[in-house]
């Protein structure tokens, strides 16, 4: 039975040479790919045979939709990328990663590249870095501080550090602030703000570990909770300003009654006095200190 299939089958496969309906698409599709990847492969050698004034000038001249547009704009970001890493370098001390600041300089690039007029000026990376610092101190100002803080401290932090940075390879160690202020030309008042102003730059979480040990402690460990104690010494503070107001027989039977533990009978025996003396004194006492309290809460949230 295989063999009487056999020669069917091969009958059914076409000779060789002769192309498959899927060869047949492959290759016109290979064929008609082949013209336009042509000129795009040649339009990319010549851009890249320019000067950045002559690809700037073709650039400018580009419909926005054009594909010799798109590879003269990849080839002039590719020229200034390390004005885009000079620029992000002052950065390198923030909690940003350099990743995410040069994408963010490359923002600024394109946006200096689109905006450039060599008619009106030689140098794009003079008018670039400006573009791309300007970016950057965008993003840090609108992205990430935790909490809001002026721009004037913003802006001076960010020169603070770079100021910083170059006294401490002129000086051998960290400035003082006095130094700083002198390179700055602000006053200390201002600079103690651009510090605070950088505590506050990003946020830790209250489950962040205080160690990379083994079960480590959380920084929410660390906070303290309402202390009991220190309610009642600031209660008994309070009661210790108006106690010279009650009689001496009534301090003594507070002080019997709630330091001593001792019953109203018990306190009536040793003063000498009935079980009922005792409660209304007590109760006297008691509502003589209640009112002034309150008159002192009151007085404090008027």
């Amino acid at each position: 039975m295989g063999s009487s299939l056999g020669p069917s089958v091969r009958a059914q496969q076409p000779p060789s040479g002769i192309p498959t309906p899927r060869t047949e698409m492959t290759m016109t599709k290979a064929t008609s790919l082949a013209p336009a990847l042509a000129p795009t492969l040649g339009c990319r050698a010549e851009l890249d045979r320019l000067s950045d004034d002559e690809l700037l000038v073709r650039f400018r001249a580009l419909p926005r939709d054009s594909h010799e547009r798109s590879a003269a704009c990849e080839l002039l970001v590719a020229r200034y990328e390390r004005l885009v890493r000079s620029c992000v370098r002052q950065y390198r001390g923030s909690p940003e990663p350099v990743e995410d600041l040069m994408q963010v300089g490359y923002v600024g690039l394109l946006k200096a590249i689109n905006n450039f007029d060599p008619s009106f000026g030689s140098s794009l990376s003079a008018y670039a870095a400006p573009c791309i610092s300007g970016e950057i101190k965008r993003h840090f100002r609108d992205k990430r501080w935790q909490v809001h803080v002026r721009r004037s401290a913003q802006e001076l932090l960010l020169s603070m550090r770079k100021a910083s940075e170059d006294l401490t390879h002129q000086l051998g160690r960290q400035p003082t602030n006095a130094e700083l202020t002198e390179r700055l030309g602000v006053s200390m008042e201002d600079l103690l703000e651009a510090q605070q102003a950088d505590m506050v730059f990003s946020a830790y979480s209250l489950d962040a570990p205080l160690s990379d040990h083994e079960d480590p402690g959380q920084l929410s460990d660390m906070l303290g909770d309402e202390d009991a104690d220190l309610e009642r010494s600031i209660d008994m503070e309070a009661v210790a300003t108006h106690w010279d107001e009650l009689p001496e027989r009534e301090q003594k039977i507070l002080t019997m009654r709630f330091y001593g533990n001792l019953t109203q009978a018990e306190i009536g025996a040793s003063l000498g006095i009935s079980q009922m003396h005792v409660s209304r004194l007590l109760s006297r006492a008691l509502n003589h200190l209640r009112s002034r309290l309150l008159d002192v809460d009151a007085a404090l949230t008027s």
